[in-house]
């Protein structure tokens, strides 16, 4: 993970030196507040992998001499296809639509969510449809 969160990091940093340039040059707020936020989204999951990374044994894709048959190991299960993520995106688009057209998009949309929710639980328990 030290490879991903130094990734994350200089890319953070790289948002946030142009953010003070592009702040500073053009004195415009919306452009430099989502550069901020830009920022922030590269920080806060560098940070995080960097914290773990210090406290993981390391991996081969962190082994500057490592093969590539020293990452080779057992490959686990997919999970197999199922409805769910639709009907969970759906209900999100359905939520985001009540910002937009009318809260009455809610209903629905909440409807879906929780629907989802319930069946992805379900489904997880029992294992699925294979």
């Amino acid at each position: 993970m030290k490879v991903e969160a130094k990734v994350l990091l200089y890319l953070g940093l790289f948002f946030g030196i142009m953010n003070a340039v592009y702040w500073n040059w053009s004195l415009e707020n919306a452009g430099g507040v989502m550069m901020f936020a830009g920022m922030l989204l590269c920080f806060l999951p560098g940070s995080y992998y960097y914290f773990w990374s210090r406290r993981m044994k390391a991996r081969p894709e962190d082994d500057p001499n490592a093969t590539q048959t020293s990452g080779a190991g057992f490959i686990g299960t997919f999970p197999g296809t199922s409805i769910w993520p639709f009907t969970l995106g759906m209900g999100a688009f359905f939520v985001v639509l009540a910002l937009v057209f009318g809260i009455w998009f809610l209903i629905p949309g909440l409807g879906l969510a929780v629907w989802a929710l319930f069946g992805a639980t379900a489904e997880g328990r029992r294992g699925g449809t294979h």
